[in-house]
């Protein structure tokens, strides 16, 4: 009989102790801190536009890349970061995501022109990969097997948190001082966590010694930039453009070369038996299409609240904000992590991507009703990402070896990532679509729609039209994620099925 990767000579060597670290729960603590301040860049720069366009003569392009620049880094190193981790040490390599995180940050916030800005922003992507791995891989290693679920529940909490606390706090910093300071406030954040790590992280890594793969590092970083690069770009220039389609071609290439050299090199980066493993494959099926429906669902929202019911930033920052509260309350109070445990992850998959896809059409649905619509696909959604994130996210890091678990963090980070960007290219072409199909006038886009439109009559039919685009869009992405958690759900139960035949044997 073969012996599957989680059950490999590899797999032995860093398993957490049966009680876990003494001070698991104040050190889970000091890294969900530090993996907060990350989640947030990725958003608090978009509501700082208007001040980096006034105070930088920034155009349109620069603030592209200043918010695409830190993406298109940190999604292009999180494998090789996971990897560097497992290799050089968990401990080394956060204190090293943390130190590069705040001299990027430093330089962001002092920086007097769009260059310095975009090649600050780019640091941080560097020390965002490390911190994203590493805080995941230090989870598995410092938690007993027992605690794993609630502890990646609370890790998931606050990317949930993050995700929705970017505008909010980059409003209120705004509100009171310069742009800069939106940078700056991480460094109170990066000195206290570089202390508590130093003083009460402990070190883990691969004892093997796995030779460091750096063809593998470096195919995979342009085949991931090149890949997200092209989602990115698609909805700007055309998804059949010169310049999307290249980036699209080389990604392409350049992955396959990437599977094709991993496959046959003594020490991969990423071992690709562990697809043989229908708990893996069950959980990546998972995490991209929830993901691709949620990303570009949410993005969708937030268009809608601004441009059709006429919020502010701020105001729809707040008002999609019941979200991430609900999974920060599920998962925080251990909630999830019982339900969890009593459904198993099958079918806790499942019910999460079931009431996910409810929220999706109840938004849909409902928006004509005003808020309250709204306000019920928001609960739907956070009641379903606080139970099959860390679902989905246990599954996916319990399939790999304690020694991969660095590579095991960065999978999932990347696997987020492309999930979302092509969640956001592909709802918002059906948004686009749907749009310039139904519009009374000529344009492509709403403010232009709008600009072009007589009378408050046809401004209304404009604005139908784009709600009735989202609206479609919003189906779309509620129908991708329902599929996700059947594929899902049939692997997992596979899995275990085969499991306890191993057992039984």
């Amino acid at each position: 009989m073969t012996t599957s990767p989680r059950e490999s000579a590899e797999g032995r060597e860093t398993a957490p102790p049966v009680q876990g670290h003494p001070q698991r729960w104040l050190i889970l603590g000091v890294i969900s801190l530090a993996q907060l301040t990350v989640v947030l860049d990725n958003t608090v720069l978009n509501v700082a536009i208007p001040s980096l366009t006034d105070e930088l003569g920034a155009a349109t392009s620069d603030i592209q890349w200043m918010i695409n620049a830190y993406s298109l880094v940190q999604s292009g190193l999180l494998l090789t970061a996971g990897s560097a981790a497992d290799r050089y040490g968990r401990k080394k390599m956060l204190a090293t995501g943390l130190a590069l995180f705040g001299i990027g940050s430093l330089a962001a916030g002092l920086a007097d022109t769009t260059g310095q800005l975009i090649a600050a922003r780019a640091g941080m992507g560097v020390g965002g990969a490390l911190l994203l791995t590493t805080t995941l891989a230090v989870v598995m290693q410092i938690f007993a097997p027992a605690e794993h679920a609630k502890a990646i529940g609370v890790w998931s909490a606050v990317s949930a948190l993050g995700f929705a606390g970017g505008p909010l706090v980059g409003g209120f910093v705004l509100d009171h001082f310069w742009w800069g300071a939106i940078f700056l406030i991480n460094l109170p954040v990066v000195a206290l966590g570089l202390v508590a790590v130093v003083t009460l992280v402990p070190e883990s890594k691969n004892r093997q010694g796995d030779r460091p793969d750096l063809m593998g590092a470096v195919l995979s970083t342009i085949g991931m930039a090149a890949l997200v690069y092209a989602i990115i770009s698609g909805p700007e220039h055309g998804w059949a453009s010169g310049r999307v389609l290249a980036t699209a071609a080389v990604a392409v290439g350049v992955l396959a070369l990437f599977a094709h050299w991993e496959s046959r090199v003594p020490y991969p980066m990423l071992d690709l038996t562990f697809f043989r493993d229908q708990r893996f494959t069950g959980a990546v099926a998972g995490l991209v299409l929830i993901t691709f429906g949620m990303g570009g669902a949410l993005f969708l929202l937030t268009q809608h609240l601004q441009f059709v019911l006429g919020y502010g930033p701020l105001e729809a920052g707040l008002r999609t904000a019941p979200l991430a509260l609900t999974v920060v309350l599920l998962n925080f109070s251990g909630v999830a992590a019982k339900w969890l445990a009593r459904l198993g992850t099958p079918v806790a998959v499942l019910l999460s991507m079931v009431l996910m896809a409810a929220g999706l059409v109840a938004i849909a649905t409902l928006t004509g009703q005003g808020y309250a619509g709204t306000l019920l696909g928001l609960l739907l959604i956070g009641v379903g990402c606080a139970l099959g994130n860390p679902a989905m996210a246990h599954a996916l890091m319990s399939a790999i070896p304690p020694a991969k678990a660095g590579v095991g963090a960065g999978v999932n980070g990347t696997l987020a990532e492309f999930g979302n960007g092509l969640g956001v290219a592909v709802l918002g072409a059906v948004l686009t679509s749907r749009f310039a199909a139904l519009t009374p006038v000529a344009a492509t886009s709403l403010p232009a729609a709008l600009a072009s439109a007589e009378g408050e009559g046809e401004r209304g039919r404009v604005l139908d039209a784009f709600s009735s685009g989202v609206g479609s869009s919003q189906s779309v992405g509620a129908v991708a994620v329902l599929l996700g958690g059947v594929l899902a759900a049939v692997l997992l139960r596979r899995a275990e099925r085969a499991d306890s035949g191993v057992v039984s044997a």
